[in-house]
């Protein structure tokens, strides 16, 4: 056989068919289309809510994930990662992959823009949202947002044949052996219970002309925490980072006003940053017990309101939410007259009304901050002033309350109402006899919408889940220098949950990265072994048998020249 092999690479020098049909075909049938998606994608993910709040668990209870990668319309789910677009998935098809086919795990793609899907679109991506948090998950859920890589990751997932998508024995077979899969792997522990978990609040105050402790007080609050399916990118621009950018630039020009000894102000206001605002308002409850416990620092001695603000930045619309009606004669009532006057007579654009709800007591958590303070042993008249008529509304509490800087106009002028109706009713400048359409924050002394909108900017960029904040983090920190060039005696209050009965419970690991493994089936191996086995088995016989192979196959016509003898 060997005494063939110099003949047999000559007739590959001079018939390149043949190193064709020997090498080339089999290493093109071998190797198959090769995807642009690298072997491994390296992404960040964005893990569901998970926590315990009154007893009661919440969100997702797991975090690992190391399982194969199948599409939601898959008939094989059993311990396999589900990875779906946000737009294609809804609640039943969640509960049938996940209590039905049993996946182990979930990727959500998320958008990358939401602004280009329809109202309609964006009500169902909210709803979703909501009905995932009041079902049970078992399941690790993650979140993340499509890129390109992302996208070639999910067509291949979702187009590729699969065995348990297969017409056939031999088309399964087939499927299995040609197609790329995906191994999706979070290199993380199950989460675990932040301990030592606490909620921080600030509060700040201007004190007006007078024997501090004998003048009536108005509060105004607002929590500063954002809520969403995922920790991670709850922004909250509307709810309620409007209402901590309003309560900052009241704080900025009333504190302009009280500096003036001229204007001999007869009230204390108060200003509270409330935390923990998106779990039953555990910042405001802690902030309640402590001045009820220590009534000689309290501030909240001789409270004519508490105004509490969430969700002030978009629409034409006021609604003051109260549990109980102020009775006419009071300090209440004649604060709620005041916003009705001022919507009439300055801001004519704007419509006020007040909305009142009973507080209902078999709730677990409540609708709005003012509540506590209804349910306060003192029974402190407040109200929550909000452009939503509703509390359940779609789109509170959302990670799809996104910063837009088109109603930017809509909150300067929300922020100068409230402060006109603060101010006539602090300098008690309608009894005076001052004009009904008087401005008092106007020139020098309007509202700074460059302070506002930078103030937006930066809540809409931030993750503000309650969960996310540890007592020496840089927003609040950043938070508490800003309060404290506006306002006097800021301090902190720290809310923590009891060790043996805790009202709230949170947990770690609210992001981190996932891997998009790109593999092959076992199978695949053993068709490549075949392949080459057949290969070489051809290549053996056809050295073996070369004279038969020089007959069949035609010799080529030479083009060089005999030598001359």
């Amino acid at each position: 056989m060997w005494e063939n092999v110099p003949d047999f690479l000559e007739l590959f020098r001079n018939f390149p068919v043949s190193i064709s049909v020997l090498f080339v075909v089999p290493i093109v049938l071998l190797s198959g289309p090769v995807s642009p998606v690298m072997a491994a994608h390296e992404f960040p993910v964005f893990r569901m809510q998970q926590f315990d709040l009154h007893q009661t668990q919440s969100g997702s209870r797991s975090s690992l994930v190391n399982m194969e990668a199948r599409p939601l319309t898959s008939d094989m789910l059993t311990r396999r990662c589900v990875v779906t677009r946000l737009s294609d998935l809804t609640i039943d098809r969640f509960k049938d992959a996940v209590q039905t086919f049993g996946a182990g795990a979930v990727l959500i793609l998320l958008p990358k823009n939401t602004s280009v899907a329809s109202l309609d679109q964006l009500e169902e991506w909210q709803q979703l949202e909501r009905d995932l948090l009041t079902i049970e998950v078992p399941v690790a859920v993650y979140f993340a947002y499509e890129d390109k890589e992302l996208s070639e990751i999910y067509d291949d997932i979702k187009t590729a044949v699969t065995s348990d998508q297969a017409g056939s024995a031999f088309e399964a077979l087939l499927g299995v052996a040609s197609a790329s899969g995906y191994q999706m792997v979070v290199n993380v522990g199950e989460a675990k219970q932040i301990k030592d978990a606490a909620i921080t609040s600030l509060q700040g105050k201007l004190s007006g002309m007078g024997i501090d402790e004998q003048l009536p007080t108005i509060a105004v609050v607002a929590h500063y925490d954002a809520f969403g399916i995922a920790p991670s990118i709850s922004f909250g621009s509307d709810d309620n980072g409007s209402g901590v950018v309003a309560l900052l630039e009241l704080a900025r020009l009333f504190s302009r006003l009280y500096a003036d000894p001229r204007m001999q102000a007869r009230y204390n206001l108060v200003f509270f940053l409330s935390g923990g605002g998106k779990f039953n308002y555990q910042g405001t409850k802690r902030w309640l017990e402590d001045n009820l416990d220590n009534p000689e620092t309290s501030v909240l001695s001789d409270v004519d309101y508490v105004l509490c603000l969430d969700s002030i930045g978009k629409t034409d619309h006021m609604f003051l939410h109260v549990s109980k009606p102020p009775k006419e004669g009071t300090p209440a009532f004649a604060l709620v007259e005041e916003f009705k006057m001022v919507a009439e007579e300055i801001f004519k654009d704007l419509n006020f009304t007040m909305v009142h709800k009973k507080i209902n007591l078999a709730e677990e958590t409540l609708s709005w901050e003012h509540e506590r303070f209804s349910l306060h042993t003192q029974r402190l008249p407040a109200g929550t002033l909000s452009h939503l008529a509703d509390p359940q509304v779609l789109g509170r509490s959302s990670i799809f309350d996104v910063r837009s800087s088109e109603n930017d106009g809509k909150l300067n002028r929300n922020v100068e109402y409230i402060a006109e109706v603060l101010a006539r009713h602090v300098f008690n400048l309608t009894t005076k006899g001052f004009s009904k359409n008087m401005r008092v924050f106007s020139a020098s002394m309007a509202v700074d919408s460059h302070f506002v909108k930078t103030w937006m900017d930066y809540l809409g960029s931030q993750a503000r889940a309650a969960q996310l904040f540890h007592k020496d983090h840089p927003f609040l920190t950043g938070l508490e220098q800003t309060f404290s060039k506006f306002v006097k005696d800021v301090k902190r209050f720290t809310a923590k949950a009891d060790k043996r009965d805790p009202e709230f419970v949170f947990y770690d690991r609210p992001d981190t990265k996932m891997f998009a493994y790109r593999v092959k089936p076992a199978v695949f191996d053993l068709f490549l072994a075949l392949g080459i086995a057949s290969y070489l088995g051809m290549f053996y016989l056809a050295l073996a048998n070369f004279n038969i192979l020089t007959e069949i196959l035609p010799r080529p016509v030479s083009n060089m020249k005999a030598k001359q003898p």
